[in-house]
């Protein structure tokens, strides 16, 4: 094994491919949208996912523009280092492999409850959810093992098939509107303003986890330069519109006063129902398929991104270096696939033996737990991204005044003219501002609401539990932080800068 990550495996379309399977579009149309309107038990979802992706779509323009300067499979962790120092660096690459790992792991869950109810309902072979999670973990690993590329392409097409079924149903919902009447009560932005437009928030939100990971593969790409932005911002766009439009379709099929009560009692299998007497049957049983599927797809694209935060951390000295090493034929990172992969078995393994349940307490409770983790790392990543293009346009400003000072004299190489003072004010300033005072607001509702997402009583502990997790872990970053600075300086040193830049083509 050598260290370092393929270069230019992946283009545009694979990149988005990878992020577009990590939010699992069907998944967060079926359980998502048809659990936002049972736990807000309000109507406003569609129009809910449409302004979050606004919201991100501003996170999204300092960040792909830092991702620009710093490419680094270790992303959010880099830029707060970048911006913050290498001890909040640290903080947040020990939140961003607790949160990255928790959404792998649980997924499991999700996944060994609908395939195992599937093999029963369509197939009539009783068969344990363990043994569905042990074999899907199986194949993650193996592909977790190969090159990015191989991923990218199964990706991919089980992406286009999840996609096709859901907008296939929500055309035949549209197509059949109750009562004859199309609305679009539901798409109204006053529905923002309902009491619980803040559970609708959160909700959202979660659906949108794993656009962000483009910047991840960013060693890996073609031209990151190009690649990342526009991989960003296809991926939110394609997910924003793709979760608004279905979301409202099922409205539209069940009229926008019956959709909470509908969507209460029918849980996932609302739109399987409401499209199940105009298509046939096989089209029916194909969706469920891509159901699990697309937990499958979720599962793989976290497992890449999971072990590319160990690879970073191994590479710059937090973890031990054979996690920052790459296999000599595939370039992957060999060692932190094996860690991502036996920390998921040891997951599956205790629950089963355990007898818990995999759907309550392994799905939902650590894929909510994963999805606040992400929230807390876009508002630390939005006010280190202030901060670093706040510094970025004082040196610039000092650059310009020493010149100024020695008449005919010009300031230094590049002074004037760097990709990081070209940031506009618009993106470098407003935007992640703008940001982190509103993914810090959705936070704010995420915790105060952190019971319904876990379906506990108000005054249940557990609601405390998994957000205290967050905080023990980022302890531990600075904790780990502190001890290299004292006994390891070199290594401290590296936190975030454990990677030569390369070029600003991008291909090489």
């Amino acid at each position: 094994m050598k260290s370092g990550l393929a270069r230019g495996r992946l283009g545009v379309f694979a990149v988005t491919a990878q992020v577009m399977a990590a939010a699992a579009p069907l998944t967060v149309i079926a359980g998502g949208a048809t659990g936002g309107f049972a736990i807000a038990q309000q109507r406003g979802v569609p129009i809910a996912y449409i302004a979050v992706a606004v919201i991100l779509g501003i996170f999204a323009l300092p960040y792909v523009a830092v991702a620009r300067q710093l490419p680094n499979a270790g992303a959010f962790y880099v830029y707060v280092t970048a911006g913050l120092g290498r001890t909040m660096g640290a903080v947040t690459a020990f939140l961003a492999v607790l949160a990255y790992n928790a959404m792998q792991v649980g997924l499991y869950g999700g996944l060994g409850y609908e395939a195992s109810k599937f093999m029963a309902t369509f197939l009539h072979q009783d068969v344990e959810w363990w043994a569905c999670a042990l074999a899907a973990w199986l194949v993650v690993a193996v592909f977790g093992l190969l090159r990015v590329d191989f991923s990218a392409r199964l990706l991919a097409v089980l992406l286009i098939a999840e996609v096709a079924i859901s907008v296939a149903f929500a055309v035949v919902q549209v197509s059949h509107p109750y009562q004859g009447q199309v609305s679009f009560e539901t798409l109204s932005p006053s529905r923002l303003l309902e009491g619980s437009a803040g559970v609708m928030a959160t909700i959202a939100v979660a659906g949108f986890v794993g656009f962000e990971n483009t910047t991840v593969f960013a060693e890996e790409t073609r031209n990151a330069r190009r690649t990342v932005p526009l991989a960003t911002f296809i991926a939110l766009t394609v997910i924003g519109l793709l979760y608004g439009a279905c979301a409202w379709a099922m409205t539209v099929a069940t009229g926008p006063d019956n959709i909470v009560a509908q969507a209460s009692a029918e849980g996932t299998n609302l739109i399987f129902a409401l499209a199940g007497g105009f298509l046939p049957s096989f089209v029916i049983t194909l969706g469920h398929l891509l159901f699990v599927t697309s937990l499958f797809a979720a599962l793989l694209s976290f497992h890449n991104t999971s072990n590319r935060y160990f690879y970073a951390m191994g590479r710059d000295g937090m973890l031990p270096a054979v996690f920052g090493r790459t296999a000599q034929r595939t370039k992957s990172p060999f060692a932190a696939s094996l860690l991502q992969s036996g920390i998921a078995l040891i997951v599956i393994l205790g629950y089963a033996i355990a007898g818990l349940d995999p759907y309550t307490q392994l799905f939902f409770w650590i894929t909510a737990s994963a999805g606040l983790g992400v929230l807390a790392l876009m508002v630390l990543t939005s006010v280190a991204m202030l901060a670093y293009f706040v510094r970025q346009r004082s040196r610039r400003r000092r650059a310009e005044n020493t010149a100024e000072l020695i008449r005919g004299v010009p300031g230094p190489a590049g002074a004037t003219r760097s990709t990081a003072d070209q940031i506009s004010v618009w993106r470098g300033l407003i935007c992640p501002a703008l940001a982190a005072v509103l993914l810090a607001g959705i936070g704010w509702q995420t915790v105060a609401n952190f019971h319904l997402l876990l379906g506990v009583d108000p005054d249940n502990m557990l609601r405390w539990y998994f957000p205290a997790s967050l905080a023990v872990f980022g302890l531990l970053g600075a904790v780990v932080a502190l001890v290299l600075k004292l006994a390891r300086p070199a290594a401290y040193e590296r936190i975030g800068n454990g990677v030569t830049r390369p070029s600003r083509r991008g291909a090489r």
